[in-house]
């Protein structure tokens, strides 16, 4: 059993990349909505790779302010023109029609049905991704160039689709560690067919779960799989009770793509989670962004409500699977790793020796490193986390304002504890 402290989890994701892209597509063909057989099959499918338990919400349930909407699933459609060639078709591309369309059949002149099409100008070639889950509509979704080109006449739209009662659907894996503590880790998995805004997400956090379930853990790790927005209001409403152990937590979404890595702070801004992830950030190599929090983006804005304390591709057939870079997929992986390693080894130490500086030579600290590459950085820290041991700093606050890699001042604080120098805060005598 490793431990997240250990050096190992760095090999770990040599390979995940590939493992990554391709449950991505096996995932992207799916037709999947907030609710419905293609979020239950989703679901069942990253159940394969990590122990998932499913949760069904009942239609007609209030979650807070909100209600689960009728189940929404579809079987065909298509639009034909007037000599009876389909121009758009779902079973060449669930992207061709408005997410939750209510059921169609009907002739209509190109005028009657401009309003139900929808394209990118532009974007000629691009198809857009729309929804319409809380208005009953329907339509159809083309590239532009295809729309422009229409000519006048009877149209056939038919959308072989039915809304009734049924459920929203999440799934959750759960990692007990030492601690009661959570961390919670959730990605959208409800889009049809876009494999960077919904799929690489999923593929982290599904790989995430299944390397942090062979590792020793302080903190239990609680992994959602949720329709975006209605899910996540669902979950919390429904577990308001354990909202409370949740320390802190992980938003993945839009982050298989060659793009920087992009970090959004929470809302309050200058939690645990937001320290580790800017530290991890600003001493490695891969170029990033950090953005102060918005209410837009994904369910960011749910966790981080009042009461719980992207590129051009987004929502187009432009985001495919060619957008997806597995060494990408790895490196954000790894990226969350390193957040969580800090997480589980940061802790607050009092000394044990406050008046004056203690000898370290004489206890084998002092030029004790082996000669290693970074011994500078080592003695440093010693001397760091000797100053700042007062029960009110914790190791990253200390790297942070050393301006030292967080393992530096960890490994120097190990050391300082074994020679009885400090103590752990809640283990001081």
């Amino acid at each position: 059993m490793h431990s997240l402290t250990d050096s190992e989890p760095k090999t770990l994701v040599a390979d995940v990349g590939a493992a990554m892209t391709g449950l991505m597509e096996e995932l992207f063909p799916i037709c999947r909505s907030i609710t419905g057989a293609g979020l239950r099959e989703s679901l069942r499918q990253v159940g394969e790779v990590i122990p998932l338990q499913m949760t069904e919400v009942a239609s007609g349930t209030r979650v807070f302010d909100w209600v689960i909407p009728p189940e929404w699933n579809i079987r065909a459609a298509w639009l034909a023109d007037p000599t009876g060639r389909r121009i758009v078709d779902f079973q060449e591309s669930n992207l061709h029609v408005v997410n939750y369309s209510v059921p169609v059949r009907r002739t209509l002149t190109l005028e009657e049905l401009r309003p139900h099409l929808h394209s990118l100008p532009d974007h000629p070639s691009w198809v857009p991704y729309r929804t319409s889950y809380y208005t009953e509509d329907w339509g159809f979704c083309m590239a532009d160039r295809t729309l422009g080109s229409l000519l006048p006449g009877e149209y056939e739209a038919v959308i072989d689709s039915t809304l009734e009662a049924g459920g929203l659907s999440y799934g959750e894996c759960v990692l007990p560690g030492r601690s009661s503590e959570e961390i919670l880790v959730s990605c959208h998995i409800c889009h049809p067919s876009l494999a960077n805004d919904n799929l690489s997400g999923v593929a982290v956090a599904t790989y995430l779960a299944q390397t942090l379930a062979g590792m020793d853990r302080r903190y239990t790790y609680r992994f959602l799989f949720a329709p975006g927005t209605i899910g996540a209001i669902a979950w919390l409403a429904r577990n308001e009770k354990f909202t409370e152990r949740i320390r802190g937590g992980l938003v993945l979404a839009c982050v298989g793509d060659t793009g920087d890595i992009v970090y959004k702070r929470s809302r309050r801004g200058g939690s645990a989670v937001d320290r580790a992830a800017e530290h991890v950030l600003r001493t490695q190599e891969m170029p990033y962004e950090i953005v102060d929090f918005s209410p837009y983006g994904n369910d960011e804005r749910q966790f981080c409500s009042p009461g719980y304390d992207r590129s051009e591709r987004h929502h187009t057939s432009a985001d495919d699977m060619s957008a997806i870079n597995p060494d990408m997929l790895a490196g954000t992986l790894q990226f969350c790793l390193d957040v969580f390693e800090i997480l589980e080894a940061d802790d607050t130490f009092v000394s044990r020796n406050p008046k004056g500086e203690p000898q370290l030579s004489r206890r084998g600290l002092y030029r004790g490193f082996g000669g290693r590459a970074e011994q500078s950085q080592l003695e440093a820290a010693l001397l760091w986390v000797m100053s700042f041991a007062d029960g009110r700093h914790s190791l990253l606050d200390i790297a942070t304002h050393a301006g030292l890699p967080f393992e530096a001042v960890h490994e120097a604080a190990q050391a300082l504890e074994d020679a009885e120098l400090v103590g752990r805060k809640d283990l001081r005598p």
